[in-house]
């Protein structure tokens, strides 16, 4: 018999205040994959999982959570999710182990069956030897990461992470990414929000880019590298010291580039053929220069704009 879909979503709409926040999304998440939802602030990110949870109803559209209708069946389908929040929701005055009983208990699970699953969930999570610890004791880095183990003490099917890395340093950023990779590996379905394109590369073998509330790109990463910008990017800034304004140099200079943009005294060329560029930059004294290959930061500020969003 072929698995359900863990997650399908059909014509998604929700306004508040005659403000459409979530304009009619559409996509599905295969079994096993992780499914990257990207977008600045403010693009319905969270309004669109929250409707996906059955937190929010929806004002149109159709979503099935682990096979169930949402959010008439959200209860049941929630049983075989997990869920790791933007802020971490800890309870302080418990041990991190009475952290891990005291959820699984909403879950119906016994005593018994938690005590089991908790020195697993706490080698998982990088917390062995840490079950009597006080959440105030741990760093950032172990909260959050105590914070996916409580989203896994039920077993999940579909593990929900909104922003699961802000806020952590190197170290711990590339921690968790392991620990996702091999929840991928056990056959877990990830559905994933971040704010670093780094880590959506690195996680999801398929995202969408949303805006004001719309789908403006769907695919693999390498996909929408390869569709939506130019292979090479030159950085073009000023050294320190005496040197030529940017600015005025890169628009002289943009028809060696398929495409410029300038961002305060920073000029980034997108080239199909970088060398006649590198050329011309290696006789302008004062001027520094980064030539790297397109990534998906590129994509997402071509898509969605350089402005600041609140």
């Amino acid at each position: 018999m072929r698995a359900a879909t863990p997650l399908a979503v059909d014509g998604l709409r929700k306004s508040y205040a005659g403000n459409e926040v979530v304009a009619g999304l559409s996509f599905a998440v295969p079994p096993g994959t992780c499914f990257g939802l990207l977008g600045p602030n403010g693009a319905g990110k969270t309004t669109t999982l929250r409707c996906c949870l059955g937190l929010t109803a929806p004002d149109a559209g159709d979503i099935r959570l682990a096979g169930l209708p949402v959010p008439r069946e959200a209860d049941a389908a929630r049983r075989r999710v997990g869920v790791v929040a933007q802020t971490d929701n800890l309870d302080p005055d418990f041990t991190v182990a009475e952290n891990l009983l005291v959820y699984g208990r909403y879950f119906g699970l016994s005593k018994a069956e938690i005590g089991a699953r908790i020195p697993e969930l706490l080698d998982f999570a990088g917390l062995a030897g840490k079950a009597d610890a006080r959440v105030p004791s741990l760093s950032g880095g172990m909260k959050r990461r105590l914070t996916l183990a409580r989203a896994l003490v039920n077993d999940p099917d579909i593990v929900f992470l909104d922003e699961p890395t802000t806020g952590l340093d190197p170290q711990a950023r590339h921690l968790i990414w392991e620990r996702l990779k091999a929840l991928l590996a056990r056959g877990k379905t990830i559905v994933l929000t971040t704010h670093f394109m780094d880590e959506a590369e690195r996680l999801c073998s398929r995202l969408m880019v949303i805006d004001h509330g719309r789908a403006v790109a769907e695919g693999a990463p390498r996909e929408l590298i390869r569709r939506e910008i130019e292979p090479a990017v030159v950085e073009v800034f000023a050294e320190f010291g005496e040197a030529p304004p940017v600015p005025e140099w890169a628009r002289l200079h943009d028809n060696l580039a398929e495409r410029l943009e300038i961002v305060g005294e920073t000029a980034f060329f997108y080239c199909r053929d970088a060398a006649p560029l590198l050329a011309a930059l290696a006789g302008a004294p004062g001027l520094a220069y980064a030539h790297r290959a397109a990534n998906l930061e590129d994509v997402f500020l071509k898509l969605t704009g350089r402005e600041l969003r609140d």
